[in-house]
């Protein structure tokens, strides 16, 4: 506002098609050289306009220095006399309160800054916001693959100013150089909030999650052994007598899940990665003997990789140090390196071809923060670096994907980091969540993630280690669905019960991608009951998850569900328990869905269809 009237403003529009057009904002200043450059992405389709921010040093000196960079600065004013109120979600903290909602009135004089931590952008704090002001809002979202920080700040009347970008930013450009900020999204809304986030579903999956073949990717269910043995570090044979052990059994999977500790790291165990080779000795034929295996039955392979992180005394430790922020003392991997990219690209690629993987798994168990800005410090003592290395970080790690994804079209990605705390928009274009937290430690846990989490995600991803009742299992039943034995191994199993579920979650499946609509409030109590609805309004169809807990007193309930056509008539089946009954979609809307479990730690889910 106080210089740009003076800098050259060029503006260029180009269909990307038939339902985006991108628009381009570029200001030069004649005096330095620097360009700043804004990218938008109109969406015609849904009221959502998207941008990302880049500065260019086209100069033969140093620019001046950049500072408290921000991706967006803007206030937005409210028609609607209620006060505004910014409804969020806790992040991942490997609890089981992840990703629970959280409403914060907004009244006048109000300043709320809010920010992830360690640099893993879902880690405690979640950049995915929804703010109303009676029946209008607009749901917000920062997209950043690091540290970022928002700031919501009122004024007396009926003003709300948001800011948000990198949270550090103090750096000179070098000629030639060009750095991004993070990514805006903003998608306007009227009428019911609710609706609103469903709206913002049906974009996630219109244009953001991943879709291999032109469809979103199918939801799944995996079979992983790692649990089984010490620190993770599984054998072949006994990988192969294990699924061999439930395909006798008649139990299927989508996916044999070969997690942590495939790789040479005796001594240290799992955590000790840097050296990405198949460990010759637990799997002499390669993971290929085990994966071909599994292929010949119908399931595909899932493999686990963290390549940021360096554990002293590995391949990449002790060869290229220089490409270790902490060097042969290990550390995290330069992504921003362009050769160090390179090597681990095409190093990756061959293991994926080689052995034959068909879905690459990428965890992040540690906090990159640090290692970033100390470099920063290293490299300009006199402060004038802030921030380089973490923008180079991440525009490395998603060039590293869209590599892999160039070389292997269609490759489906996990994004985990410790569960669930690297899932900024951007990683979620590329990848898909299958854990969504490390948090396992019960049903209520697992419902109250869901709950959370289906209001911003179609596709989350949990898992049940060693065996659980069958009102675990169901609660756990999210697009990819995760099974495995601890310690106790697979004897023990009661594989009816796995099968009478597997059964229950391929029935439940269709419906994951369908419009979602809390039924109770959001709770961990364990006095009460949790419920939710999967609506698809183009089938007419849909399915209601129900939960009695440990502690409830109460043998039944109702629930209003939501978008049934008042005069149709609905049959209603609970699969639990093959239960059926019929009503009018009037009736079900205003009376509720009644449903009775006389016992605690129950579940029920029921399907509904419309007859006429």
């Amino acid at each position: 506002s106080e210089f740009l009237d003076s800098w050259k403003l060029e503006r260029t529009a180009e269909r990307l098609d038939g339902r985006r057009t991108q628009h381009t904002l570029t200001y030069a200043d004649p005096e330095t050289g620097l360009v700043v450059r804004c990218e938008g992405v109109q969406y015609a389709d849904f009221p959502t306009v998207e941008w990302t921010l880049y500065f260019k040093n086209t100069g033969k000196t140093d620019s001046p220095i950049l500072s408290d960079v921000r991706a967006i600065d803007a206030w937005f004013e409210r028609n609607a006399q209620e006060e505004y109120v910014l409804h969020r979600n806790k992040g991942d903290n490997c609890t089981a309160d992840s990703y629970e909602p959280v409403d914060e009135p907004l009244a006048a004089g109000t300043d709320r800054r809010l920010a992830n931590t360690g640099g893993r952008p879902t880690q405690i704090e979640f950049p995915y916001f929804n703010i109303g002001a009676g029946n209008e809002g607009m749901i917000f979202v920062v997209s950043w693959a690091g540290q970022w920080a928002a700031e919501f700040t009122r004024d007396s009347g009926n003003r709300l100013r948001l800011r948000a970008g990198q949270e550090l930013t103090h750096f000179k450009l070098l000629p030639g150089e060009e750095v991004r900020t993070p990514m805006v999204v903003l998608q306007f809304w009227k009428g019911d909030r609710l609706h609103a986030q469903n709206v913002w579903r049906a974009w996630m999956l219109a244009h953001n999650t991943p879709a291999p073949g032109g469809r979103p990717l199918a939801p799944m269910r995996s079979l992983c052994n790692g649990n089984y043995y010490p620190n993770l570090m599984t054998v072949a044979a006994p990988e192969r007598a294990f699924i061999e052990r439930h395909l006798a059994e008649q139990v299927d999977f989508t996916c044999w899940w070969q997690d942590a500790g495939w790789y040479p790291c005796d001594g240290v165990a799992w955590p000790k990665t840097g050296t990405w080779e198949v460990d010759p000795v637990r799997f002499p034929g390669g993971l290929v003997e085990v994966g071909d295996f599994a292929r010949t039955h119908g399931m595909k392979t899932l493999v686990w990789f963290e390549p940021e992180r360096v554990h002293p005394g590995t391949w990449l430790a002790e060869n290229h140090p220089e490409w270790i922020h902490g060097g042969a003392d290990g550390g995290l991997l330069n992504l921003g390196d362009p050769a160090c990219r390179e090597w681990l690209t095409g190093h990756i690629d061959r293991l994926i071809t080689e052995q034959k993987i068909d879905f690459y798994r990428q965890d992040f168990n540690l906090d990159p923060l640090p290692y970033w800005r100390a470099n920063d410090a290293a490299e300009a003592p006199d402060g004038r670096r802030q921030g380089i290395t973490e923008i180079r970080h991440v525009e490395g790690y998603l060039a590293y994907w869209d590599a892999l994804r160039q070389r292997h079209p269609g490759l489906p990605i996990d994004s985990c980091a410790s569960g669930g705390r690297r899932n900024d928009l951007e990683t979620l274009r590329r990848a898909v969540p299958l854990l969504r937290s490390d948090w396992y430690g019960g049903p209520a846990g697992q419902q109250c993630h869901t709950y959370g989490l289906a209001l911003w995600f179609p596709f989350t991803g949990t898992g049940v280690i060693s065996q659980k009742d069958a009102y675990w299992m169901r609660s756990s039943m999210v697009a990819e669905f995760t099974f495995g034995p601890d310690a106790a191994g697979v004897d023990v199993l009661d594989f009816a019960q796995l099968r009478a579920c597997i059964g229950e979650w391929r029935r439940l499946a269709p419906y994951f991608y369908g419009d979602f609509y809390p039924l109770t409030p959001y709770t961990l109590a364990e006095e009460q009951w949790m419920a939710w609805q999967y609506d698809r309004p183009e089938l007419g169809e849909g399915a209601v998850q129900v939960f009695r807990r440990e502690n409830s007193f109460y043998e039944s309930a109702r629930f209003r569900l939501h978008e049934l056509e008042p005069g149709a008539h609905y049959r209603v089946t609970d699969i639990t328990r093959n239960l059926e009954w019929k009503g009018t979609g009037r009736e079900i809307a205003e009376d509720g869905l009644a449903v009775s479990l006389p016992e605690r730690a129950q579940a029920a889910i029921c399907l509904y269809k419309r007859e006429g």
